[in-house]
């Protein structure tokens, strides 16, 4: 069975390019045009990933990926306006994996999918039981489950996988151009703002004071690493 991609913009002429696209390698799309019918839809029905612009009418694209997010794990891919840093950063907090900015090329949106896609099939795979324990943070990697001293941590996907690279190797730095590599099982990387965003969303679920990170640390002018805490 392909899989399936709900495309959600009000722009008929970016929603019907990017699902000829789609359709065109293999994927069965759905289009939405507005919030309200994009999160019914969303929520109804069975999807593999969601293409997301940010500005849309009746309930924006934020909203719409903070409540979906609330309920599903599924991969979200934003778009956004060249120049709408603020929303990148909002769409990103409300659990965004990551975004494409307008305008964008039909073939890098396809690659994008593709890889996203793939990730989500390697992370159903699991990679067995494996737990990694660094300090009072346990990471389950088949059943994709934080807990911290007991507790459990909801991620979303790219923060579970971007926290399980770092807890491959405590203490070591790690490059954001590594980071979103790793992300994305590419070496497309994408705009690497995107990495510290979320670091910071991390830091706001595993660090007592976000500000003053304890446990996932900056090495200035390189990247991160992830101590035992």
């Amino acid at each position: 069975m392909s899989e399936r991609i709900l495309v959600v913009d009000d722009e008929p002429a970016i929603s019907d390019a990017v699902a000829y696209a789609l359709e065109g390698e293999g994927y069965e799309v759905e289009s939405r045009g507005d919030g309200e019918a994009a999160l019914e839809a969303a929520l109804s029905e069975s999807f593999d990933l969601v293409i997301l612009d940010l500005l849309l009418p009746k309930l924006s694209g934020t909203e719409v990926c903070r409540r979906l997010r609330s309920e599903s794990d599924i991969p979200i891919l934003m778009l956004t306006a060249k120049d709408a840093e603020v929303d990148r950063v909002l769409g990103l907090e409300a659990g965004a994996d990551d975004y494409v900015t307008k305008p964008f090329s039909i073939a890098e949106l396809v690659s994008r999918v593709r890889a996203i896609l793939r990730r989500r099939e390697l992370d159903r795979a699991g990679r067995g039981f494996a737990f990694k324990r660094v300090g009072s943070l346990t990471l389950d990697l088949a059943r994709h489950k934080v807990t911290l001293d007991g507790r459990d941590v909801q991620l979303t996907p790219s923060e579970f996988r971007l926290l399980a690279l770092l807890a491959e190797e405590p203490e070591r730095v790690y490059s954001r151009r590594e980071i979103m590599q790793h992300l994305w099982e590419s070496t497309y990387v994408g705009d690497e703002r995107a990495c510290d965003i979320h670091i910071s969303n991390l830091r706001r679920k595993l660090e007592g004071e976000p500000e003053q990170p304890q446990r996932i640390l900056t090495v200035r002018g390189v990247g991160y690493r992830l101590v035992p805490v």
